[in-house]
């Protein structure tokens, strides 16, 4: 680069970048302020999640495996932090030549940390943490005198279904030892009738 005073250095320019990243986001969201319409209502300010209606409260208790798997997780997760380098400086070749101790020095390292590690998992694995609790399907049993010959039977007849929506259906009605016969729709459901004494 050139030494003129008007040139940026090379942090001057993260500097610039920073500077109008901060710019643009306090402009998109003043003119978002400033643009948009204003007309609250109820449903507007109701809390919205994931388009469902809320149902309950908001304190719901949950499974404390979700905080253990989150937490072998990011153990794990920082052992890869901790790798990435190592393997990096296990790498450089100027210090291998340099003392050829340092090679194995960094490989015995290594594999102390992942034993441990290993040791860790293990020990998480016996205890069943990573094993996710799945509910027992057991099929209820109830002793009943009927016999599996009757419900097979009745499972496997073949039945005929009537159209609940046709017009000229005889319906008839027993009231008071009377048998009326009428035409009519059908209604849908059950309606109980009661005898009038």
């Amino acid at each position: 680069m050139d030494d003129h005073p008007t040139q940026l250095s090379a942090y001057g320019y993260i500097l610039l970048m920073g500077i109008i990243g901060v710019l643009l986001v306090c402009v998109t969201i003043f003119l978002a302020k400033l643009i948009s319409p204003k007309k609250p209502n109820p449903i507007k300010e109701s809390t919205y999640e994931c388009g469902e209606e809320t149902i309950g409260t908001a304190w719901v208790q949950f499974n404390p495996r979700f905080y253990v798997i989150a937490l072998i997780f990011l153990l794990f997760d920082v052992e890869l932090i901790f790798i990435f380098p190592w393997s990096v400086v296990f790498g450089n070749e100027g210090l291998i030549v340099s003392d050829g101790r340092w090679g194995w020095f960094t490989m015995v390292e290594m594999a102390i940390f992942l034993a441990i590690l290993i040791v860790g998992l293990i020990y998480v694995w016996r205890k069943g943490d990573l094993n996710w609790i799945k509910p027992n399907h057991m099929k209820p049993i109830v002793q009943v005198n009927i016999p599996s010959s009757a419900y097979s039977q009745l499972n496997n007849a073949v039945y005929d279904v009537r159209d609940f929506r046709q017009n000229d259906i005889v319906v008839e009605d027993k009231i008071n030892d009377r048998t009326e016969v009428s035409v009519g729709k059908p209604s849908i459901g059950f309606k109980p009738r009661f005898k009038k004494s």
